[in-house]
């Protein structure tokens, strides 16, 4: 026994935990601050200004909960990717933070709470998708079950965006079961994927020889192109019915992506492109609430005249203001707990980043987004080193989801293309967003460590 002890010390997952060290100390540095910028008082820092043990117990509880699925996987999943845990248990943390310092002024004073007890519940999915999850192939034989999902879980959106039509009442794709608020769209995106790693991985072969021309463009048969086709219809249903732009905007970024990893002709996502700027004058031309959601990115905040003030008092109050949070933010921020960022409508969710902006500053918000760039990095780097070319698939499309999300609402608050109500990975406010991508690092993670062990069994 004695000489076994030092080969499970060397097993140990030593770098995962040395890179939960910078995450565990921002934690509590911002932790402390956030305590002391909310204490109303004019006397000089002391002991007595610091925070007791009992007021950090949300930051230890995270602390905990991270260690303990340190242990977890340095006992059972011993080869599966040291890097990217601790990069999301960051963000994730930092959403905590963010989260417990908007409730007050948000009037939701249990906001960090729930949030944290939302992380907590991702981290105990993530770990029981690795053990439950042995092997992710059997995901390709029932993907067309994957597509009916698909549809099933848009299904009450779809009939709740039917019936606000007439009204004209905006609506969203959210379920309320008495306290608990569900996005279907959260899982929507995963159930999408699956069917496209496995009809990609199919019909690879087909996709990549054309067979059918029209004028230029060369076509797979119908019959390897009716699913696909199928499913980009679904995305239409969200533009036209549910008018979640963005999630329609995600469908079709993950189709094109998935489309061109798999045959890497250049042809198809040109064409898509082409289809999906044509949609796009249809909807403009068709839609009062998409020329509302353009005419918001055109809004001139520094040189303003009357229509922007009607603009702003219609539909872009809330760009607006997120915006001047931008902006007061500055390099370096106000600080955490120091800014007004909720003055922006919806802060806690669909303008988190903006907060982000206005509290870090130009600084924070770029070490923010090198995180997701190192997450994405990640990400590929598990699809890339997977054996089986559904897994690199499957990986491949489940990073992109990030990568397209976390896009689209950045650029969203920042005035660069309409705003949308899709929520930014592990950051913004809500269960099911962090449950969903807790599940999305539960199958990276799974796959990374079966593709380890089964290059280990090769060499």
């Amino acid at each position: 026994m004695a000489s076994q002890s030092p080969g499970v010390f060397r097993q140990y997952r030593w770098k995962e935990l040395g890179l939960f060290i910078i995450p565990f100390l921002i934690f509590l540095v911002e932790m402390v601050q956030l305590f002391l910028a909310t204490q109303d008082t004019q006397s000089s820092l002391s002991v007595n200004n610091l925070p007791t043990i009992q007021g950090l117990i949300p930051v230890f509880g995270l602390i905990g909960v991270l260690l303990a699925a340190n242990i977890l996987f340095s006992i059972f999943f011993r080869k599966a990717d040291q890097v990217l845990f601790p990069l999301v248990g960051l963000l994730s943390g930092l959403g905590v933070l963010m989260a417990t310092r908007l409730g007050p002024d948000i009037k939701i004073d249990s906001l960090g709470t729930q949030q944290l007890v939302w992380v907590m519940l991702g981290i105990a999915i993530c770990c029981g998708v690795m053990f439950l999850m042995r092997d992710t192939l059997w995901l390709a034989r029932y993907k067309y079950t994957w597509a009916v999902v698909s549809f099933l879980v848009l299904l009450p959106s779809v009939i709740s965006g039917l019936l606000s039509i007439r009204s004209g009442a905006p609506t969203r794709d959210i379920l309320n079961f008495g306290p608990l608020h569900i996005q279907p769209s959260e899982l929507l995106k995963i159930s999408i994927v699956i069917f496209f790693a496995g009809y990609l991985n199919e019909t690879r072969d087909v996709l990549t020889e054309a067979h059918l021309r029209i004028g230029i463009l060369k076509l797979p048969p119908l019959r390897q192109l009716g699913p696909l086709v199928l499913m980009l219809t679904l995305s239409l249903i969200i533009f036209l019915v549910v008018r979640e732009l963005g999630l329609a905007m995600l469908i079709y970024g993950l189709f094109l992506s998935m489309t061109y990893l798999a045959n890497g002709k250049l042809t198809y996502v040109v064409a898509s492109l082409a289809v999906f700027v044509l949609l796009g004058f249809v909807g403009y031309g068709l839609f009062s609430y998409v020329r509302g959601r353009f005419a918001t990115v055109s809004i001139d905040v520094l040189h303003w005249t009357q229509a922007s003030d009607e603009l702003y008092q219609n539909s872009a109050l809330q760009v607006v203001q997120g915006l001047i949070a931008v902006a007061s933010g500055g390099i370096l921020g106000s600080g955490l707990g120091l800014g007004a960022p909720s003055y922006v409508p919806v802060v806690e969710s669909d303008m988190v980043f903006t907060a982000f902006c206005e509290e870090l500053g130009l600084a924070g918000v770029f070490a923010v987004i090198g995180i997701y760039l190192f997450i994405i990095y990640r990400g590929y780097r598990i699809a890339i080193e997977a054996t089986e070319p559904f897994n690199q698939l499957l990986a491949a499309g489940l990073t992109t989801i990030f990568a397209i999300q976390t896009l689209i609402i950045s650029a969203g608050n920042l005035k660069l293309m309409p705003l949308t109500g899709i929520p930014l990975p592990f950051l913004s406010y809500g269960g099911s967003s962090i449950l969903a991508n807790y599940i999305i690092i539960g199958v990276l993670l799974r796959i990374s460590y079966n593709s380890r062990v089964a290059r280990e069994g090769l060499s």
